[in-house]
């Protein structure tokens, strides 16, 4: 392990069998920035590019195992959390990452609803994602609908002061909301930092929260400042975006991570 060249991430998440979301994009996302990629599944999803037809969790004590087995053996330098699902399966990531004492770079994705509109979370897991969860992250990185789940029904403004507030850094990610322009912004004790640029066509990418996540698990990996992270995630996810040949479906359009 001690020569082993590259920088090793871990993703905890749903799996995605369409591939375009869930830990199948975290992991070609690692692989894109030079990361070798583990995983801990805590979902199967029968889902492709027009929705989720159908979601197991995997049980507790196998999403547990998994994680113990990849930190017990592995020298990994970041990890992303994905899908949840459930409070039991919020609660055991949480009690795991606390038995094995991890503290390095932990980025979570909180996974709310699918882009098609399916719901991933249950009610009760946002407690767990807000009181156990977010205070260990380096960063959140919710989009606004997902970020008032966490504050209440606030504007944007309100968002971005609920987020000075909250227990770790929070990226607003903003390619949610209708208009011409995607504005991503940044929010850690250091000030705001915001990211805008012009939205490419009409349509709802598939996997693009995922990939965005995983891509600065992938940066803090390397040893990047979070900002310098974020900001090459932003400029990878749109990259893909504007590369994309559309879908391998019949629904959203996907991102074509390493095929362009």
């Amino acid at each position: 392990m001690s020569s082993w060249p590259w920088p090793i991430a871990l993703t905890i998440a749903g799996s995605d069998s369409g591939g375009g979301a869930g830990i199948q994009a975290d992991l070609k996302t690692f692989l894109d920035h030079g990361v070798f990629g583990t995983s801990a599944l805590v979902a199967i999803t029968a889902q492709h590019t027009r929705g989720v037809v159908r979601v197991d969790p995997v049980p507790a004590a196998g999403v547990r195992a998994q994680i113990e087995a990849v930190l017990g053996d592995m020298r990994i330098s970041a990890i992303k959390i994905g899908m949840l699902g459930t409070a039991e399966l919020a609660h055991t990531v949480a009690d795991t990452l606390d038995s094995v004492g991890w503290t390095g770079p932990l980025v979570l994705d909180p996974v709310m609803v699918a882009s098609t509109g399916h719901r991933l979370l249950d009610d009760d897991a946002v407690a767990v994602l807000r009181e156990r969860l977010l205070p260990r992250c380096t960063v959140a990185t919710p989009n606004l609908d997902e970020a008032r789940v966490f504050a209440g029904d606030l504007d944007r403004q309100g968002l971005e002061d609920w987020a000075l507030g909250a227990p770790c850094p929070v990226l607003l990610t903003g390619g949610d909301v209708v208009g011409d322009a995607i504005i991503d912004t940044l929010v850690t004790p250091s000030g705001v930092r915001q990211w805008s640029g012009p939205r490419v066509g009409d349509a709802s990418f598939h996997g693009t929260g995922c990939t965005l996540s995983s891509a600065i698990a992938a940066r803090l990996a390397h040893g990047d400042a979070l900002d310098t992270a974020v900001d090459h995630a932003i400029r990878y996810v749109r990259s893909l975006i504007v590369r994309s040949a559309g879908s391998v479906g019949r629904g959203n359009p996907v991102l074509p991570h390493g095929l362009t």
